[in-house]
């Protein structure tokens, strides 16, 4: 770990040493626990989406947005509760609040975006947070994906109240996590690092009716 200086803003590197071995936030699960196979029966499957980085963006909408289009390619999303992507579909930006979004890109992109959108946002007012170790993505896809979420959340999932392109914080399984819609098959699950193993679990269960399957 070193400092790194982005103009006049001085900035710890967080990231930790390329030769020490990562470990996902499920690999405790994943090795010690319940690890359904995928199968042709499988109505549900899950896959861990691990190492994603993780940025939180605060700042003003109009000054952002020129910067995240300069850097990612996306503008801002249009509205509250909004979900971008881009063309791949492998980078995107989530609306969290009236000055906050959260950004996931590809793992081992995060310090090099974050040095981009300082470099263009420049002496404007903003805040960026790296919180890719602190949290995990899972995606759920499969006919009966929504019948689970309908299970673990009280948020109304139906289609017409959660299209493709929104993202939300709900509770789920007397636990928190954001839920997001990028496509018409999949959902996406933000989820903390310590949650992250009880709300395996708890989708487990969910799913075990449904035929549940983790894919690897």
């Amino acid at each position: 770990m070193s400092d790194i200086t982005y103009g006049k803003v001085a900035t710890f590197n967080t990231h930790p040493d390329a030769s020490i071995p990562k470990e996902s936030p499920l690999s405790v699960a994943f090795n010690m626990g319940s690890v359904p196979a995928a199968t042709s029966a499988s109505r549900i499957l899950l896959k861990e989406q691990a190492f994603l980085g993780h940025l939180i963006l605060r700042g003003g909408a109009i000054v952002l947005d020129e910067a995240v289009r300069q850097v990612l390619g996306i503008s801002l999303p249009g509205q509250p509760l909004g979900l971008a992507l881009d063309a791949s579909g492998e980078r995107s930006i989530q609306w969290l609040s009236p000055d906050e979004w959260l950004v996931i890109v590809p793992g081992g992109e995060e310090l090099d975006v974050e040095q981009r959108l300082r470099d263009a946002l420049g002496d404007a007012h903003y805040a960026i947070v790296d919180v890719s170790g602190g949290q995990t993505l899972v995606s759920l896809e499969g006919e009966k994906a929504r019948e689970l979420l309908m299970k673990s959340t009280n948020y109304d999932v139906h289609p017409s109240n959660f299209p493709v392109g929104k993202a939300v914080s709900v509770v789920f399984g007397k636990s928190s996590l954001i839920l997001r819609r990028p496509s018409e098959e999949r959902y996406e699950l933000v989820l903390r690092r310590s949650f992250a193993d009880y709300l395996y679990r708890w989708i487990l269960d969910a799913g075990a009716e449904y035929g549940i399957g983790v894919q690897r």
